[in-house]
């Protein structure tokens, strides 16, 4: 396979994680990393560290859509940000003691849990509740356009939301796959903000989280630019259309798919890692 061919195969699968990525608040890095270290042979470790360049690059490419369309809860996000670069940071300086095959296994199981996540059901417009007095005193209640008009939400669980978010964080900075599944799952299960919200502001906040890690592997010499480059260049326009998309259509069929995939590749790199001893 020439240079340009990889490149080019690269940039496909790149350009489809950073559309599933908006699409679904996942991050793209989910398929970008087992792409990379199970289709293409590369180093698990490099396809992190190009994957959190990606995870960036899906944000840039999303955020501001739904920013503009009203639909992230930017105090909520930045709030939830605090845990989840903490937690980066850790598990970015974690993960350079790790042996290849765990990070494997620990990419395998994520990979497993968020297709699982994504076929849960969820509940655009949860009923009204008793507010949360947290997050009622650091304003994180919001609203977002609906067909229907506007609609408002409180925020609940604050505190074991944030402890999710802590492990998210972690998750991110050790796989660099931006941990979109467990930050859709403390904002839309857990502190029960509305579906399209919870993913939106994923979106928002998973390239914070990768840009506290991506600094770590940058100084470890595990960002390659050769291999960023058409990881980023695919992840970016695949993300403006995903966050273009989402605004109108129902994701469960896509939820479907996606989580097939999923569980295609992590039984492939269980597999490689098990059997042939590769990753």
């Amino acid at each position: 396979m020439t240079i340009l061919e990889f490149s080019l195969l690269v940039w496909i699968g790149s350009f489809t994680a950073g559309f599933l990525g908006a699409l679904t608040g996942l991050g793209g890095g989910v398929v970008i990393v087992p792409l990379l270290a199970s289709v293409f042979g590369v180093d698990i470790r490099y396809a992190v560290g190009a994957s959190l360049v990606s995870v960036i690059a899906t944000s840039l490419g999303a955020a501001s859509t739904y920013i503009k369309k009203g639909y992230t809860n930017l105090r909520l996000g930045m709030f939830l940000e605090v845990a989840t670069t903490i937690g980066a940071l850790i598990g970015a300086l974690i993960a350079t003691f790790i042996s290849v095959k765990a990070l494997t296994i620990v990419l395998a199981v994520v990979l497993l849990y968020s297709a699982y996540l994504s076929q849960q059901p969820k509940l655009d417009n949860p009923e009204s509740t008793s507010p949360d007095p947290l997050g009622n005193y650091l304003q994180l209640n919001g609203s977002y356009p609906a067909p229907e008009g506007v609609v408002s939400y409180q925020v609940h669980s604050v505190p074991v939301g944030f402890s999710v978010m802590l492990v998210a964080g972690v998750i991110s900075g050790l796989l660099g796959i931006g941990s979109g599944a467990f930050k859709v799952l403390a904002m839309d299960q857990i502190m029960r903000v509305p579906f399209k919200v919870s993913t939106t502001t994923s979106n928002f906040m998973i390239g914070v989280t990768a840009a506290a890690s991506t600094g770590v592997y940058l100084a470890r010499g595990y960002i390659d630019p050769a291999l960023s480059m058409p990881v980023m260049l695919g992840v970016l326009p695949g993300a403006f259309l995903g966050a273009r998309v989402l605004i109108g259509v129902k994701t469960q069929t896509l939820r479907i798919v996606f989580s097939l995939v999923l569980v295609l590749m992590a039984c492939k790199m269980v597999f490689n890692s098990l059997i042939t001893g590769a990753a």
